[in-house]
């Protein structure tokens, strides 16, 4: 596992970056088409793949960042990591994904995972008001996990009729065998997180040393963003195969586990405080905003009983909300407009 705090040269962190980024492309299509053909095989809700094996399994490198993180008493590193994520996958992730393909989104995502996220973003806010996270909160956030995790997968296997139409129930992936399915999956998904660590490794570095920037902006720009690559390359490569509950299922569950396990486990590891007010003023309400912007661009107002659809105008108003978001945070976390 890579140290944050652990030097390395900017040539080794240029080959990290160039190499983790073509493992990053190779391992997303392996996954991809290994968790396509189990949700086949199995009979089990592409969403739920998409939430429980994609969204968590990618999530892997937010995890390790926020504990190792909080264990080092770097508090707003962990919780910027695991916030900046939540942004990151609806702002831009969502946003590319849309523009490849548009996504066909299914009524229980915009009556129950919103409302469910939207929850989730008020009780984060509620536990970090004060500037203290204690292990108490992190055990909460860990219960609430327990909890919403299972009811959720529940609904949306009772929800089956409630197909977002032929294309995403009849992806194009080819043909896979379930033995080799559990190898694409298995070799992906570790190639995947372990190509991410060497990415984040490199950048964060080259942040710390070369740009000199906070951990608060590390934690939100660089190591946000590139703990959430296996997430965007398994987006991107779901998206072109039109697995569109891939890539819902996959931002749903990875914002869900950023922000109660992610969060919990490093609470409950390390209960850290003193971080930036900026977290509860600015980034969860952001969170809040793109949230609600899903429920805006995928449900369906013409026809609200069916399935909605998110086209390439949504995304690329995400992209323009994340590039203002960067924009307002780069200000504030340089003081121009003051602490």
């Amino acid at each position: 596992m890579f140290d944050l705090n652990q030097n390395i040269p900017l040539l080794l962190s240029l080959v990290f970056i160039v190499g983790g980024l073509l493992a990053l492309s190779w391992s997303a299509d392996r996954f991809v088409d290994g968790a396509g053909a189990l949700a086949r095989a199995f009979g089990v809700s592409p969403l739920i793949v998409g939430m429980v094996i994609i969204g968590f399994g990618t999530s892997a490198p937010e995890l390790v960042v926020s504990v190792l993180s909080a264990i080092g008493n770097h508090s707003n590193l962990s919780l910027g990591n695991a916030y900046g994520s939540c942004i990151f996958n609806i702002a831009a992730i969502l946003g590319v994904a849309a523009l490849i393909r548009p996504l066909a989104v299914k009524r229980s995502v915009t009556l129950l995972a919103v409302p469910l996220l939207l929850g989730v973003t008020a009780v984060s806010c509620f536990l970090v008001w004060d500037g203290q996270f204690e292990r108490s909160n992190g055990l909460l956030l860990l219960g609430l996990f327990a909890v919403a995790m299972p009811f959720y997968c529940w609904f949306d296997q009772r929800a089956k009729d409630d197909a977002p139409g032929k294309a995403a129930a009849e992806p194009s992936a080819p043909g896979i065998a379930p033995c080799r399915a559990w190898v694409y999956l298995a070799v992906g998904l570790v190639v995947l997180v372990g190509s991410s660590h060497v990415l984040v490794w490199g950048c964060v570095d080259f942040a710390r040393d070369v740009l000199h920037v906070s951990d608060l902006m590390i934690g939100l720009t660089v190591v946000a963003m590139g703990t959430s690559l296996p997430e965007l390359a398994s987006a991107v490569a779901s998206a072109r195969k039109g697995e569109h509950e891939f890539v819902i299922g996959n931002i749903v569950g990875s914002n869900l586990f950023n922000c109660l396990a992610v969060v919990g486990v490093a609470g409950s590891i390390s209960p850290f405080g003193g971080f930036s007010g900026f977290i509860v003023t600015r980034d969860l309400p952001v969170i809040a905003l793109l949230t609600v912007s899903v429920f805006a661009f995928g449900f369906n107002w013409r026809r609200p009983s069916e399935p909605g659809r998110i086209g390439r105008v949504s995304g690329v108003l995400w992209i323009l909300a994340f590039a203002a978001y960067l924009g307002v945070m780069i200000v504030q976390e340089t003081g121009c407009l003051g602490k």
